[in-house]
């Protein structure tokens, strides 16, 4: 049982509906953070319109989900290390290994990756007072001051999910349990994904 209302498309708030109604059109269900963030229109807008200009940016896709799966986990969100990991497996057609790795916090073996979750590792531990030579290695990656921004934006989304997945108790739904850290196999792929 959740903590705060865990909203369905009839339920709620009419703010909030045509969200809801577009997040289960584009995933086939409706995510239980997407239930949460209902309660609040502002935050569900604020989520999806950040998201939305994260998918703009220098990033790739795959380093902004090595930069979820690290924040999530660093955050001890479940839910959000279980949806990136789905979406880093389906979507950004990462190795399952290299996913794994991620999850457990260890070097992924792609350099790049590794770089994108070291940074986030620094700029949430320092509180984004990240010291010199971590920014130095993020650029020494070949990544830009703009891509350096572009991981403070990934993490203040992330903190957005993770802390309200954590506030409201939000349960991961059954069609991301399989994406789980303790439901993968070791080399990252999920035992039984649907």
């Amino acid at each position: 049982m959740t903590r705060l209302t865990l909203h369905t498309e009839a339920t709620a708030p009419e703010a909030s509906r045509p969200l809801v109604q577009r997040a289960i059109a584009n995933n086939g269900f409706l995510p239980n953070l997407i239930g949460i963030l209902a309660n609040s229109p502002q935050a569900l807008e604020t989520y999806l319109g950040v998201a939305q200009a994260t998918g703009r940016g220098e990033l790739t896709l795959a380093e902004r989900e090595a930069l979820q799966i690290t924040a999530a986990r660093i955050h001890g969100c479940d839910f959000c290390v279980a949806g990136h990991t789905a979406a880093a497996l389906k979507q950004a057609r990462l190795p399952a290994e290299a996913v794994g790795k991620l999850q457990r916090g260890e070097a992924s073996g792609e350099a790049r990756l590794d770089a994108v979750r070291a940074f986030t590792e620094a700029v949430i531990a320092t509180r984004g007072k990240v010291h010199d030579d971590a920014l130095a290695a993020f650029r020494g990656a070949g990544f830009s001051e703009r891509q350096a921004l572009e991981v403070v934006l990934g993490v203040s989304l992330a903190t957005l999910c993770n802390f309200a997945n954590s506030l409201a108790g939000s349960p991961v739904n059954p069609q991301l349990q399989p994406y789980l850290p303790e439901n993968l196999q070791r080399d990252g792929a999920p035992a039984h994904a649907g």
